[in-house]
C-alpha cells in the first residue's frame, strides 16, 4: 500500500511540478539508472547497450523518472529470460527514442491500456508492481511535448519508442 501511495504522488507530481528546461545528457541517465538497477540486484547478469552521446533539452528530473520507469520494467520484465538484454538508444530514421527489451513481452491487442493508470498486463504475483509507471511515463513524454507508443509479442520482449521536442513542452498535453 505504502508503494501504491508513493507512486500515486509521483504520477501527480509529474504534471504539477515546475518545469525546468535545460540539457539534459540522456545516455549518461540511462547508465545511472541501470547502474543503480545492478546495485539493486548484483546477482543478476544482464546484456546492455546504451548508445552513447544521447543530449535533449528537458526537464532533467522528468527525464530521470522516464528513463527510471522504462528501463526499471525492462530489467523486472526479463528477470524470467535466460540471456536478458536491455536496449537504450535513438533511431534516426524515426527520430524517436527507445527502451528495448527480450522479456516476457505483451499481446499487441492490449497496447492501448498500458498508458492507463492501474492498468496491468500481467499478473502481480508474475510480475510486480503497482501499474502506475507507464501513466507516469506518458506523462513526462507529454510534458516535454512528445508521444510515446509500445510494440511486443509476448515472450519475445517490448519496445517502448519516443519523441521529445526540441525545447521542451512545459506543459501536460
Amino acid at each position: 500500500m505504502a508503494q501504491l501511495i508513493d507512486d500515486l504522488l509521483g504520477l501527480s507530481n509529474v504534471t504539477r511540478r515546475e518545469f525546468y528546461p535545460g540539457k539534459v545528457d540522456l545516455s549518461k541517465t540511462a547508465e545511472d539508472v541501470i547502474r543503480a538497477l545492478r546495485d539493486g540486484d548484483r546477482e543478476r547478469s544482464f546484456a546492455v547497450g546504451i548508445q552513447p552521446g544521447l543530449t535533449v533539452r528537458g526537464d532533467h528530473g522528468l527525464l530521470k523518472v522516464l528513463l527510471e520507469n522504462l528501463l526499471g520494467n525492462a530489467w523486472k520484465f526479463t528477470t524470467k529470460t535466460p540471456k536478458p538484454e536491455i536496449r537504450f538508444g535513438f533511431k534516426k530514421d524515426r527520430r524517436e527514442y527507445f527502451v528495448e527489451d527480450n522479456g516476457a513481452g505483451f499481446d499487441m491487442a492490449y497496447t492501448k491500456k498500458l498508458f492507463g493508470a492501474f492498468q496491468r498486463l500481467h499478473s502481480q504475483e508474475e510480475f510486480p508492481g503497482t501499474g502506475i509507471g507507464l501513466a507516469t511515463v506518458q506523462r513526462v513524454v507529454h510534458r516535454h511535448g512528445g508521444r510515446i507508443r509500445a510494440e511486443g509479442a509476448p515472450g519475445k520482449g517490448a519496445a517502448f519508442y519516443f519523441t521529445l521536442s526540441a525545447e521542451g513542452a512545459g506543459d501536460e498535453r
